[in-house]
């Protein structure tokens, strides 16, 4: 996999960003440590996906560009695709929950995609694709289980060991393409690295699955984190977790509320709920800040009632 991952890095040269990797003083003597945050906020389209999506995408035959692609998404895989599309030349189908954020689905089709809403309390994601699929022959490209995306989301950790070497590296985690793909980067690099993944406690799945070596679900988990809302791990990202992932940690919704505030406050970014699930867990003591820490800031994308939400209940220390 890690062959994949370096010709992914490769074939995203000149497509996608390498992205700034930040620190804060202020953040470092509060925790006591060096933490480095790679602001995959700043990345095309405002998250980490574009990486993925664009190295599966590149790859398709002329006959499969020809006939279109069709994804699924709540939001930053959506508009990565959709992004790809756009920029490759070819239609790209949406599959999105009616309660995606506006934000995303907007900017969804503003790149021109055709966006199919579904209500996840009666349908799945995968049912509604499935049926666009058989009737139009489109290529899925899902957000996480496929090789391709998995390898393209990788490049992220890639680029951030390559520019400084980090003790510890902190992943949010959905369905865990982007927390496989970096844990087997970083491992290559630097095999001592301890990779952690971060879920929220509503959405601990893959949490419960690290655990207890079995497959777990949760079923339309109320966090704010929407880019963790996935059912379960696939079943191509939940192996690769057990082979090269050192431990999963959750944080509470508070704990992710202010993280949030802290960037926008103190370092001026502005990190969605899922992004700043790494520095939750620094900041909330769920794992404890030893000499240097990575932390993946995964998109920005938040919604401008969200984010007024956030600031309005969240904690400064």
């Amino acid at each position: 996999m890690i062959d994949a991952i370096l010709a992914a890095a490769e074939r995203l040269q000149g497509h996608a960003h390498t992205t700034p990797v930040m620190q804060s003083s202020t953040l470092n003597h509060q925790l006591g440590a060096t933490v480095v945050l790679k602001c995959e906020n700043l990345q095309k389209i405002g998250a980490f996906k574009f990486r993925g999506a664009y190295n599966a995408i590149s790859q398709l035959s002329p006959e499969q560009r020809s006939r279109g692609v069709l994804a699924y998404s709540s939001g930053n895989h959506a508009q990565a695709v959709a992004k790809v599309g756009q920029e490759l030349g070819l239609k790209t189908v949406i599959v999105m929950p009616q309660n995606a954020p506006i934000t995303k689905r907007l900017a969804t089709e503003g790149y021109g995609a055709e966006v199919v809403l579904y209500d996840p309390a009666t349908e799945t994601r995968e049912a509604v694709a499935a049926a666009l699929q058989a009737k139009h022959d489109y290529t899925l490209i899902p957000p996480f289980n496929h090789r391709d995306v998995i390898a393209g989301q990788g490049t992220t950790a890639l680029e951030l060991l390559q520019e400084k070497q980090v003790d510890t590296l902190l992943v949010p985690c959905g369905g865990g393409g982007l927390l496989t793909g970096s844990a087997i980067a970083a491992k290559h690099l630097n095999p001592f690295c301890k990779v952690i993944g971060i879920e929220p406690e509503l959405a601990d799945d893959a949490t419960r699955s690290f655990r207890t070596r079995e497959l777990q679900t949760v079923k339309n988990p109320a966090t704010i984190a929407d880019g963790t809302r996935t059912a379960s791990m696939g079943s191509l990202t939940f192996p690769l977790m057990l082979a090269h992932v050192d431990d999963m940690q959750t944080v509470s919704e508070q704990a992710i509320m202010d993280a949030v505030a802290y960037l926008f406050y103190r370092m001026k970014l502005v990190v969605e709920p899922s992004g700043a699930l790494g520095l939750a867990a620094l900041l909330s003591g769920a794992v404890p800040a030893q000499g240097t820490v990575g932390v993946i800031l995964t998109g920005g994308n938040v919604d401008a009632g969200t984010m007024t939400q956030i600031l309005q209940v969240a904690t400064l220390d």
